[in-house]
């Protein structure tokens, strides 16, 4: 299990503290370049998952969240995943709200290119 706080800076320059447990095998988010807008969330899985054409899934992700009270955490979908696969987010954005502290989980959604 790993804690982390992770350090959110805003608009206003306001710094907010955010507790991260991670429970899965995989590291905590991160952003990948500079000029990355959000940071990969990896799958928590203990087996292969396959979503069905037009089907649907919850994916967790082994990580849970502790924000302040006026914050909110949301999930998009990769914008190539999307085009190239089919598989999207279903309610984007997804949000996460302050006071939930259950699994950070997904809802993937497959939009096939042919059924």
């Amino acid at each position: 299990m790993t804690l982390c706080f992770l350090l959110i800076l805003l608009p206003t320059r306001i710094i907010m503290q955010v507790k991260i447990t991670n429970k899965s095998k995989h590291p905590l988010p991160q952003y990948e370049t500079l000029g990355a807008s959000g940071m990969d969330v990896r799958a928590h899985l203990e087996e292969a998952v396959s979503i069905a054409p037009l089907g649907r899934a919850l994916i967790k992700t082994g990580l849970f969240l502790e924000m302040e009270i006026g914050l909110e955490c949301q999930v998009r979908p990769r914008s190539g995943l999307a085009l190239k696969r089919g598989i999207t987010v279903l309610n984007t954005p997804g949000t996460v709200d302050a006071d939930y502290r259950g699994e950070i989980g997904v809802i993937l959604v497959n939009y096939p290119m042919k059924l």
